[in-house]
């Protein structure tokens, strides 16, 4: 529990699971933006609002996830992580099948 308590609001513990959350939050967001610019539709009504403005996009994407990996435990990402994983894989297969 101890570590669990140190490990919030830090980079400096459970950095494997807070830099794997980062890292596949942002691969999402290029997923999304390579996938928009070939001609897929954004399948989330939210990001396809946030569409109109690729800032916004980027804004919302990029700092909510450093917010979260920042406050969060790392060991409570693992649900997080596995989904954004899953998400990355099935976009990866959907582009490669696509072109």
């Amino acid at each position: 529990m101890a570590a669990l308590r140190s490990s919030v609001a830090t980079f400096g513990h459970e950095t494997r699971f807070k830099t794997g959350f980062l890292a596949l939050m942002y691969f999402d967001v290029l997923l999304t933006l390579a996938a928009t610019q070939a001609g897929y539709t954004e399948m989330n009504p939210i990001v396809i609002g946030m569409l109109a403005s690729p800032w916004t996009l980027v804004l919302a994407k990029g700092v909510a996830p450093l917010v979260i990996a920042w406050l969060l435990p790392g060991r409570l990402l693992l649900p997080s992580i596995g989904f954004m994983l899953g998400v990355a894989m099935w976009n990866v297969k959907e582009l490669a099948l696509g072109m």
